[in-house]
C-alpha cells in the first residue's frame, strides 16, 4: 500500500469572512486530512518562508507537500488536486492556457476581494442577528 503524502498546507486570511468561508469549506470536505490550514491573520501565526504576514494575507499560498510554495491560481489548484471532489478542477487547469487563465481571473477578484468580504460580512451578522431573535438569544 502506498503511504498518503504529507498534507498541504494552506494559508488564508481568516479575518475576510469570504475566506473564511471558503478555507471551512474545504476543510469539511476534506475527509482525508491532506490539508493543512494556517490562519495568517491570527497573532502569532507563521507566514510561509520568505513572506511576510501582509504578503501572506494579500494572496492565497500553499506549502505542497513536497515543499513548493504556490500562490493564487496555481495554489488552489494544489488545494483541489488534494481533495476528491475538486479534483476534475485541477485536471481542468492542466489545460493549455488554463492556468493563465485562472490566475488573470484571481488577479481581476483581487481589487474587488475586500467589497465582496464586506458584503459577506454584513450579510453573515445579520444572519446571526436574526436567528438570536429566534432563539431568544441576546
Amino acid at each position: 500500500m502506498k503511504p498518503e503524502p504529507a498534507p498541504s498546507t494552506v494559508y488564508f486570511d481568516g479575518s475576510c469572512p469570504l475566506c473564511r468561508a471558503e478555507i471551512g469549506y474545504y476543510g469539511r470536505t476534506d475527509q482525508a486530512g491532506a490539508l493543512c490550514f494556517v490562519d495568517v491573520s491570527k497573532p502569532g501565526a507563521e507566514p510561509p518562508a520568505g513572506l511576510t504576514r501582509q504578503q501572506a494575507m494579500a494572496r492565497f499560498h500553499v506549502r505542497a507537500a513536497d515543499g513548493r510554495l504556490l500562490s493564487g491560481a496555481a495554489a488552489f489548484v494544489e488545494v483541489w488536486r488534494r481533495l476528491p471532489r475538486w479534483r476534475w478542477a485541477a485536471r481542468a487547469a492542466l489545460l493549455p492556457g488554463a492556468l493563465i487563465v485562472l490566475e488573470l481571473g484571481y488577479r481581476l477578484f483581487l481589487p474587488v476581494r475586500p467589497l465582496i468580504s464586506r458584503s459577506l460580512g454584513r450579510i453573515l451578522q445579520r444572519g446571526a442577528r436574526a436567528e438570536r431573535q429566534q432563539t431568544g438569544g441576546a
